[in-house]
Parts: structure tokens; C-alpha cells; sequence
């Protein structure tokens, strides 16, 4: 293994930030990097050799090149190409000593490759091989770039030694990994010339350039000119002044000028960027800010291209019917013992079902007056018998402890119902009825993650007022003033500001909530999770607050751990409701 890379190179580097993505290509520090292999298929096959150069402004800051024991024989084929034989890569080092080095090497820049797609497939590859986290490079690529600048008339093929003949490189290409190596910088630095006639200066400007996008897609650029770099959320407006579609970002102007380049390769999204005629930009305190505004102005003006959240007071509930035998029903509207939202109606319905067996309500649905007995008419032994079946016939008064059990249940104030269940799964697998454990195991699972998501959120929404703080990476801090659920202000101490006469301000001027009804009083869930979620964050404090936060102690999050240990067992993916929403 070789490598002389510069003392100022021999830091560690670290992943390019946005900024640096639009240094001056001159100023961009580019790692060239050529392999060969067993074969071409990264995920049968192994390296056999790594070269890579690295350069900036044009001179060479260091080379690395090293052959590669690959565990296996070289087939004959790859020896007639490349010269490399098996008793050449004997003694050399393992993909495991090299991978490390490697990316020692290259931190902090730009790979390039000819046919970047197979080198970076291979080193992904012996990445994860390896257990070594690969880092997100920003990768050129050599032979999409000449494609791109060349015409066939002059580059009938881009295969790099007919690129090397045709910018007269000074070091051959000999299918050796560091000779094409040093012929690919020769190349990329031809090519570049060629595009800095064209106004492309910046890495930016180059990953823009490589794909073939139409000159209109990449003149609309012009249109987020007035974009500041800050965070908030941006809506693009059509012909008639319609909100198109309407998204969020960290960098508004960064993200918005995105959707004009080759990057976006999303049909619906391109479409919608050549209907685009303006766009109109709301600026943030922080993320948080930028991501709730996105939800209520998503509502508002339900965009067309906008597929999520679009709705988000069309959730179904289970309720408790106000009845003399009360049962679970599923409603558009809460009521105080309510859970949900559910997206899904059908997953409402298979929830109820299963609280109502947990807690012994009845899932017959015929009217019962106040002297009527229930249990008359249905059979515990029936097919799909009634949950309270088992009771025998009882009195509004006898059948009042069922109601107050699962009223407990959905507030959090007895979890027994769920330890029952928990016994009944462990019992039917002791009597190896496996298939009828894993169904009610599953049930009881999805109906643990629908309480404790309900009861998390209505925690929180509880709360008339609270206030949190988070830290900024570079200092300072953001602040949100949360009251009965809804992001009620939003602000920011910058390093080096008091932060107290910050909070006193926001709070302030923070908005009037009026509490509705439900167990969320009101607020959207969406928006509620999202709040959850950043006050669940790293480093979160809480400034003040109107009374304590908690989840009910005998609440379903005593459980939500062995409910996310069964979904693992069972392959579950979705969420019973089809929201993520905290």
C-alpha cells in the first residue's frame, strides 16, 4: 500500500456541508479512484486493487494504492486483462485492513470514477462486508459527465482509454488500478474546462449540469433567487395563483432550487415544476416551526401535489356509546374517552374488537333499554360470539363494571386488561396453539401501540401552557411555547443572547388556543406528534410549564417496548392507523 497525501491532508476529514458544496470547482478537493475485481458483480465478487489520486486546483495532494487480497482465485480471464495473478495478491492485506485506510484517505471529499456506479457499488459493498459505516460523498462521475459534454461526433465512445487518447493524458490507461487513476484526473480535469465555458463553476453547478434536464426546468432556477438561506416553508404557485405543492426546508433557498435540477427525478414533482409560475416562501425560527406551518398550510390549501396530511380531521375514533349498555363504536368525532385518530376505518374496527374482548364490553349492536337485561339473546358458544357473552345476563348496574374497566383502559388508569392478555398468549403457546398465540399476540400488540400513541398525545395536549428549549449546534438556543397541544410561538436566542428575555417575548406574543373537544382537545395528532417528537429530542429542556407532563403510569407504555418486540416477530410494518404521528 502507498500513500502521500500532504501533512494538511492527513486530518481527518469530514462529510461536505452545503456550503461547501458550492466552493469554486477549483477549490474543491476531488479523490480519484479506479478498482479492479474479481468480476463485475459487487455483490459475488471482490477487489483485487484500489488506486486513487487526490487533487485540487489541479496538483496532486496524494496518491494511495494498494493490491488486495480478495479470499478466492483469480479467474483467468480478469488475469489476461489486468495482469494481476492470485500469487500477486497472496500476502497483500485484506479488504478489512484496506476499506479503513481508504476512506481515511478520501474524508471530507469528492470521489470521482470512470463508470462511478461499479467502484462505488464494489467499496459499498466491502463497506457493509466489513461493518463500516459508509459515508454519503457527493460522486462524479467521469463517463456521465463526458456523455454530457461531448458529442458523438468527437467521443463516438467515452471508455476511458478513447477519452485518454483524445485529451492526450499523460499516463496511459493500462487497466492497472492507479495508472487509470491518474489517467481519469487528466480527464476530469479536460472535462471540467469544457464546462466552465458553459457557466458551471461550482460542485453544485457540476451535479446540476450532468443530467439532461430541458433549458426551461433549469431557468426556473430564477425563481427561488429571492429565497433566503434560513429555515421556514416554501409553496409553489401555478398559473392561477394556486398552491401547487407545499413543502419544508432547512435551507429554503437550497432546497427550492433542487427541484430545478436533474436531482429530481420524481414524475409528479417535474410536472409540477413546469406548471410553477411563482413561489412564496415563509420563514421559520427552526424546524420545528417550519414543520408545523407545513401541516396547517398542507390543510389549508390541500395542494394537488401534495400527498400527505392533507386532511387532517377526517380521522376515525372508537368511542364509547352513550347508551345504558355502552359499547365500542367507531365515530368521525371524539368523545373524552376516545382513541385514535386511525386513518384506516377497518383498523379502528379491528382495535375496538380487541379492547372490547380485553375488557369485556358487549359487541352486539342491537338497542337495550335501561330495564332490559343483556345476555338473553347472545350465546357465549356462537360463532364471533358478543365479548360480554360470558358474563351471563346482567343489569345496566351489573354491567357498569365492564364500562368503568375499559374506560380505565383508555386512559391509562388500569393496564390488568393487557397483562391478562399478555397470561392468555403465554398459555396458549404452552399448549402449543403457536398460530393462536401469534394472532392475539399481534392483536394485543397493535391495540398497545394505539393506546399508548393516544395516551402519549393526550399527555401532552393536557397541558395549557409549556415551554422548551433545544440547543443549536452553533450555539443558542430554539424555543417553542406549546399550549393545549398546538405551537402556539416559535423563537430563537442566538449565541451570546439572554436567553430569558427571549422566552418572556415569544410567550407573549404567542398565539390564544381555545381547547376542543377529545382526548387531543383539539389538536390535530400530526401536528401533535410532531411536537412529541422534537420535545423527545436530544438536549431538550423544559423552561416552564402550567402543571407536570407524564404518561399515566398505569398507562399502555409500561407495555409499548414487548408491543414493538412482537411486531419484529410478527413482520408488521404499518402502524395500525396509518399515521405517524409521535
Amino acid at each position: 500500500m502507498t500513500s502521500s497525501p500532504t501533512a494538511s491532508d492527513t486530518a481527518h476529514g469530514v462529510q461536505l456541508s452545503f456550503d461547501e458544496l458550492d466552493t469554486p470547482l477549483r477549490d474543491t478537493t476531488f479523490v480519484v479512484v479506479d478498482l479492479e475485481t474479481t468480476g463485475g458483480r459487487s455483490g459475488d465478487d471482490a477487489i483485487t486493487e484500489i488506486g486513487a489520486v487526490k487533487v485540487r486546483s489541479g496538483e496532486v495532494l496524494g496518491e494511495f494504492a494498494t493490491l488486495v487480497d480478495p479470499g478466492r482465485s483469480i479467474p483467468p480471464e480478469i488475469v489476461r486483462l489486468t495482469g494481476i495473478t492470485t500469487a500477486m495478491v497472496y500476502q497483500a492485506p485484506r479488504i478489512e485492513e484496506v476499506l479503513p485506510a481508504f476512506l481515511e484517505f478520501a474524508a471530507g471529499s469528492v470521489l470521482v470514477a470512470h463508470n462511478a456506479g461499479f467502484d462505488t457499488g464494489f467499496l459499498r459493498a466491502a463497506a457493509a462486508q466489513c461493518n463500516v459505516p459508509w459515508p454519503r460523498f457527493p460522486v462524479v462521475c467521469t463517463v456521465k459527465l463526458a456523455r454530457r459534454v461531448l458529442g458523438r461526433d468527437e467521443a463516438p465512445s467515452v471508455k476511458l482509454s478513447a477519452l485518454a487518447e483524445l485529451f492526450r493524458v499523460s499516463t496511459r490507461p493500462t487497466h492497472r488500478a492507479l495508472d487509470d487513476a491518474r489517467a481519469t484526473v487528466d480527464v476530469l480535469h479536460a472535462l471540467i474546462e469544457r464546462v466552465g465555458n458553459q457557466g458551471v463553476h461550482s460542485l453544485t453547478e457540476l451535479r446540476d449540469y450532468i443530467p439532461a434536464i430541458t433549458a426551461e426546468q433549469r431557468a426556473k432556477r430564477t425563481l427561488a433567487a429571492h429565497l433566503p438561506h434560513r429555515p421556514g416553508v416554501y409553496l409553489f404557485r401555478g398559473p392561477s395563483d394556486e398552491a401547487l405543492y407545499i413543502g419544508t426546508a432547512v435551507d429554503l433557498r437550497r432546497r427550492v432550487r433542487s427541484y430545478f435540477t436533474g436531482s429530481e427525478t420524481r414524475p409528479r414533482l417535474r410536472e409540477m415544476v413546469a406548471l410553477t409560475t411563482r413561489i412564496d416562501h415563509v420563514e421559520c425560527a427552526h424546524g420545528l416551526e417550519a414543520g408545523v406551518r407545513e401541516l396547517r398550510l398542507i390543510a389549508a390549501h390541500t395542494p394537488p401535489y401534495n400527498r400527505r396530511s392533507k386532511y387532517p380531521t377526517r380521522g376515525w375514533w372508537i368511542t364509547l356509546t352513550d347508551e345504558p349498555f355502552p359499547r365500542l363504536a367507531i365515530s368521525r368525532t371524539p368523545s373524552p374517552d376516545a382513541l385514535g385518530p386511525f386513518s384506516v376505518r377497518n383498523g379502528a374496527a379491528d382495535v375496538a374488537a380487541t379492547l372490547a374482548e380485553f375488557s369485556g364490553l358487549r359487541t352486539c349492536t342491537r338497542r337495550i333499554g335501561r330495564s332490559a337485561r343483556h345476555g338473553d339473546r347472545c350465546r357465549p358458544d356462537a360463532v364471533g360470539a358478543c365479548s360480554a357473552a360470558s358474563f351471563g345476563p346482567q343489569s345496566p348496574e351489573e354491567y357498569s363494571a365492564q364500562v368503568l374497566r375499559a374506560r380505565a383502559l383508555l386512559r391509562g388508569d388500569d393496564a390488568s386488561s393487557i397483562a391478562q392478555a399478555h397470561e392468555r398468549i403465554d398459555e396458549l403457546a404452552g399448549k402449543e396453539l403457536f398460530e393462536n398465540a401469534a394472532r392475539l399476540r399481534d392483536r394485543t400488540a397493535d391495540a398497545i401501540r394505539a393506546l399508548r400513541r393516544t395516551q402519549r398525545l393526550a399527555a401532552l395536549a393536557a397541558i395549557d401552557e409549556l415551554i422548551a428549549a433545544r440547543p443549536r449546534a452553533e450555539g443558542g438556543w430554539d424555543f417553542a411555547v406549546v399550549r393545549s397541544g398546538r405551537l402556539a410561538s416559535a423563537g430563537v436566542a442566538e449565541r451570546g443572547v439572554r436567553p430569558m428575555p427571549v422566552v418572556e417575548a415569544i410567550a407573549a406574543g404567542a398565539e390564544t388556543v381555545l381547547p376542543g373537544p377529545g382526548p387531543l382537545r383539539g389538536a390535530a395528532a400530526e401536528e401533535l406528534g410532531l411536537v412529541a417528537r422534537w420535545l423527545d429530542s436530544d438536549g431538550v429542556r423544559i423552561v416552564r410549564t402550567s402543571h407536570g407532563w407524564s404518561e399515566p403510569v398505569e398507562g399502555a407504555g409500561r407495555w409499548s417496548e414487548w408491543a414493538e418486540l412482537a411486531r419484529e416477530a410478527s413482520g408488521a410494518v404499518p402502524e395500525p392507523t396509518g399515521h405517524r404521528i409521535g
